[in-house]
């Protein structure tokens, strides 16, 4: 009976749109931070290290490295401070845990780009390839809407 209940109530606070993002790709976490009486979002950019737990209690590490020291922060995925996750690229690991990071310096840390997928499914290209693949489908798209229809009558 208790357990039910305890069910119920994580159902109510969990977060309906959570992104799927995984071990490795890079991700932009919208931070809620009160200071007084004022909110501000803060955004805290870097390489998802390690997910664990599941339901209400799922946690993922975002690692990044400021001014030569490497900077982790651990976030529950359904907490009320974490605004949105954005992927902004996948990488390619064979891992679950990627602590091996903290002892690589410099280029060692980057991982290899994978193909990531729109909402719809299809496959689109990750990194440098889909901000110019999106640059050049809005291109198109612009000129598409600018040309008249000249239909002759």
């Amino acid at each position: 009976m208790s357990d039910e209940l305890l069910k119920k109530a994580a159902e109510r606070s969990m977060k309906k749109d959570v992104p799927k993002f995984a071990v490795g790709d890079t991700v932009d976490v919208s931070c809620r931070i009160v200071e007084g009486d004022k909110e501000r979002v803060q955004v805290f950019s870097g390489t998802v290290i390690s997910r664990k737990g599941s339901g209400i209690s799922e946690m993922f590490t975002v690692r990044r490295i400021v001014a030569n020291e490497g900077v982790e922060r651990i976030f529950p995925l359904h907490s009320p401070k974490v605004a949105g996750v954005e992927v902004v690229r996948g990488g390619r690991t064979r891992r679950a845990k990627l602590y091996y990071l903290r002892k690589r310096v410099g280029k060692a840390t980057r991982l290899k780009d994978t193909e990531t997928r729109d909402q719809a499914g299809a496959k689109v290209p990750a990194g440098r390839q889909a901000a110019e693949t999106q640059r050049a489908a809005d291109r198109s798209k612009a000129q598409d809407e600018k040309k008249p229809s000249s239909k002759k009558e």
